[in-house]
Formats: structure tokens, sequence, C-alpha cells
């Protein structure tokens, strides 16, 4: 049986899918070594009457059940964060809906559980610093009360409204003398999202980095530790070098994954990860061996998935989700490729087919079959002539 997927020039080409997967479902407790996140993404509800400006519906159903999913292989649940499409389809009335009911989930199977807050309830232009002080406020109030661990998310409002460091570092400190616990703060890169640029109150990044290391120093105790999404490993090693003990560097750096979480021989990156949505499996296995010291046994698993993980997250880096999307429904995660947002069609054909050629090629697929089967009838919706026809199970 063999599909025809597109190839360079608009040509079309055999290619013969894989019969059995190499990462079958298992169970397994945390790893010890290094904190694992995977970042995850919400089901939409394909048969809601939305629109792309209107609010998002999620099958609540098999949202959560994806987490029990991440959750079963050992990995914690970064919940409501860029992954969940946090600005790009997921207002905030749902997020908010959606942190309280996984928060309930993990506190039901002890499932290790941070949930993103933000300012995406403000409008996209004219807020004060006031005001994003204050819609922070508001989501950290529903991610504390729901029990959970926040991520400060990085603000679309506060990089539009702040006109230097002092004003980062005046919104900061004050919320994280209010928190009740100590926090994750997150710096996401504008090549996740544009609005971002210059965050930190520079756009030059060594400028930046002293902001967020004399704010970190000013509240070690308040802060658990920092998401870093630059793409870029040699500056991740150079701030984990200047974070106060106890502070963990969470590598969301999804190009560069194994030789951060690996580290150096001193310092070494704990993980929270988009890629991981599609890789827990994998992840999970790969981060067991380093619990065992096995550094090789860790890059065998898990440098193989690099390929995958740079398709995915092509420019523009913040339409990443799709594929993971895709991935999804292709394992049996889901039964439908639909995004909130319509975001589905964010990526090209050509794209998407490698996506799921590079995962199949990895035997991420638990049922092979199944997978090929669903990128069958994807293609036949974009009118490729030819696939063979095997009715979905």
């Amino acid at each position: 049986m063999r599909l025809r997927l597109p190839a360079p020039g608009g040509r079309l080409r055999d290619y013969l899918p894989r019969t059995e997967p190499v990462f079958r479902p298992s169970g397994g407790a945390p790893p010890t070594s290094r904190s694992v996140f995977a970042a995850a993404h919400v089901v939409a509800d394909p048969f809601a009457d939305t629109s792309p400006e209107g609010p998002c519906a999620v099958d609540w159903e098999a949202t959560l059940a994806f987490r029990h999913h991440l959750w079963s292989h050992g990995l914690g649940v970064a919940e409501a964060m860029d992954t969940a499409q946090r600005g790009t389809g997921l207002d905030w009335p749902t997020a908010a809906e959606l942190i309280r009911r996984t928060a309930a989930e993990a506190r039901a199977v002890g499932g290790p559980l941070l949930c993103g807050a933000g300012t995406d309830q403000l409008p996209p232009a004219g807020a004060t610093l006031a005001g994003v002080r204050a819609a922070y406020e508001e989501q950290l109030a529903v991610v504390e009360d729901a029990g959970a661990r926040a991520v400060l998310m990085a603000s679309r409002a506060l990089a539009a409204a702040a006109r230097g460091p002092d004003d980062y570092l005046e919104v900061y400190d004050g919320l994280l003398r209010q928190a009740r616990s100590p926090v994750v703060l997150h710096w996401l890169g504008p090549m996740f999202d544009p609005a971002l640029t210059g965050y930190w109150g520079s756009t030059d990044p060594d400028t930046a980095t002293d902001t967020l290391v004399a704010l970190i120093a000013g509240r070690p105790r308040k802060v658990a530790g920092v998401k870093v999404s630059l793409l870029d490993a040699g500056r991740e090693a150079g701030l984990r070098r200047r974070l106060p003990a106890g502070v963990r560097c969470y590598t969301g750096d999804d190009l560069h994954y194994p030789e951060l979480i690996e580290g150096d021989g001193h310092r070494f990156s704990d993980a929270l990860l988009g890629v991981f949505d599609p890789l827990a499996p994998v992840a999970a296995a790969a981060v067991r061996a380093l619990d065992a010291g096995d550094a090789a046994g860790f890059h065998a698993l898990l440098d193989p998935t690099v390929e995958l993980a740079r398709h995915l997250f092509q420019e523009p880096v913040r339409h990443y989700k799709t594929g993971v999307v895709l991935l999804a429904w292709l394992a049996g995660h889901q039964d439908h490729f639909t995004m909130v947002g319509g975001l589905q069609s964010a990526r090209s054909l050509p794209h998407l087919a490698r996506a799921y050629e590079l995962a199949d090629r990895l035997g991420l697929f638990p049922d092979p079959a199944r997978a090929a089967r669903r990128m069958a009838r994807l293609l036949a919706v974009h009118g490729v002539p030819w696939a063979y026809p095997v009715e979905d199970r």
C-alpha cells in the first residue's frame, strides 16, 4: 500500500508507509534528572458554528484526554501556552476554562502542571502599564485559584506600552511581590510572535538579558524558573549560567533541545517544549535514559526527532501548531484535523505531507495504517488523484 505525496515542482511521488510503530503506548513515572513539560495543543469542536473572529469552541473531552496521554508518559503539562493557540484563536474566557478543567484533572491523577497567565484579554493596542498589570493580576488569580503554578507569559500589550527596561521591571516586580508561589517567567522571541520584538526593553539581546537577570536577582525566591524560547542555544546556555541557584532554565528551543537538555557538564536546561506534544513517548524514554546516566541512549532516541522539529518550526515559526495538530489527528488523539481560528489552513499541503512522512519514518504513530489512511483522505481533499482506497476506522 502506497501514498502519493507532493514533491518539489508540483509533482507527486510514491511513499511506502511503515507497518509497525516504534514507540508503543506505555506508562511511566515522571523523569527524575530533568523537569519535563509538554506544551499541549487544544482540540477544536468541528461541529460548532464559529468564525475566526468569534469565540472559539473546544472539544473538552478530547482536549483533556490528550493531557492524560501526556501525563501517562510521565511528562508534565504546560497548559494554555502558545501551543494552545493563546492569542491565535484561543480567547481568554476559553483559556480560563481550560486552566480550571485541566487543573482539576491534574489534581485527580497527580499530574505535573504549569499554566500560562498573560494579558490577552486586553485590546490589541492602547493599554497602559497599569492596565497591563491589572490584566496579568486577573489571569494570575485564575491560575492560582485553580491550584496551579503560573507561567507569566510574554505580553504583546506590555511590549507596546513599555518605554524601556524600567517599565518591565516595574510591572514584573509588582507581580512577583504578590504571587502566592514562585512563578516561571517566559521570554518568547519575535520569531514566535513579531509583536514581542524588543521584549525586556531592548532589541539588543545582551541588554534584554541583563534586565531579565536583574529582575530575577531582585526576587530569586519568587521565580521558580525561566522558559527561554529564543531558538539560540548559545544565548540560552549563557543565560542559565547567570541564574541564581534554585531557579530552573526551561528550554523552549524546539530546534536545539537535545544538547540543551543534556547540558554542558555544569548546567543543563529542563524542558518546556511545544515539540514534546507530538514527541511525548520518545521524549519520555529519552529523558529516562538520562536518569540512568545513559547520555548515548538519550541522544540515540532524541537526536533523530530534530529533523521533524525543524520542519514543524519552519518560518513563519508561529504556525508550528498546525503541524502539531495534524500529527495528533494522524496518531489518533482526535477525530479530525480542525483548529480553533481555522488555522489548519496555515500550512501548505507539501509541508503537511512532509511532516507526516518524517513522523512515520520515526515510528511515532501508534497505528501506522490508520495514520496512512487519514493522510490519504487529506491528500484526496486537496485533489491528489490517487491514494490507496482503504476505509478509515
